[in-house]
């Protein structure tokens, strides 16, 4: 009778094990992301897998991922840092990418981000001067003085740089797009879509995982 009842329940395991198996989804390099040949070697905590998206205020595709985006966080687990990294091609998106990171710098990056987004995108705004993107700030309760001394500091600047060299190094073409460990590069365009993208960070996340502990 015993042995009756655990053979099919040991079937039906391996079956659900087999299946699990089948489903799970597989990336291979080239097709679906591309391996950074020259390893952007510096991020922000080594002791965690970084996930950096490389984004643009004005960039529609940007703003319609966000959502996507903020949902994907929340499952990430504890070994997992995320990193936002602002794109700079010209000098106004040098500006954006100051205005990204004096809100980091301010503490108020949870209202002045989607205002920046809503603001290009909703609103159509170039946000092309200073003036422009201190009227953001201002609107969520930010003083002048303040925007303008974190705007024009050291730091911001610093941060600014930072960003434009890891985006060359990893050969970015276009926004969104995502970098995992500073070693793979994802797109929409050859992962075959946004929540594409997701799955395959996701993928690359949990290869860097058994990697690190294999080690």
């Amino acid at each position: 009778m015993i042995r009756r009842f655990f053979l099919p329940l040991a079937l039906m395991l391996a079956a659900l094990s087999c299946s699990a198996q089948e489903e799970a989804p597989t990336f291979t390099a080239g097709k679906h992301y591309d391996v950074i040949a020259d390893q952007v070697a510096r991020t922000a905590d080594r002791n965690k897998i970084e996930v950096a998206e490389f984004f643009w205020y004005g960039c529609g595709h940007c703003y319609t991922f966000e959502p996507m985006l903020a949902a994907w966080k929340k499952t990430l687990a504890e070994d997992v840092a995320f990193r936002p990294i602002p794109a700079i091609w010209n000098p106004v998106m040098e500006l954006h990418a100051k205005a990204y990171y004096t809100a980091e710098a301010l503490g108020v990056f949870d209202s002045v981000h989607p205002a920046l987004f809503e603001a290009m995108n909703a609103e159509r705004k170039r946000l092309g001067s200073v003036d422009e993107i201190a009227a953001i700030f201002v609107a969520q309760g930010v003083a002048r003085e303040d925007f303008d001394k974190a705007f024009n500091s050291f730091g911001v600047s610093s941060q600014v740089r930072q960003a434009d060299a890891a985006a060359k190094s990893a050969g970015i073409s276009g926004t969104p797009s995502m970098m995992v460990e500073g070693k793979y590069l994802l797109s929409g365009r050859k992962a075959g879509g946004q929540a594409e993208m997701l799955q395959i960070a996701d993928f690359l996340v949990a290869q860097e995982r058994a990697a690190r502990a294999a080690q």
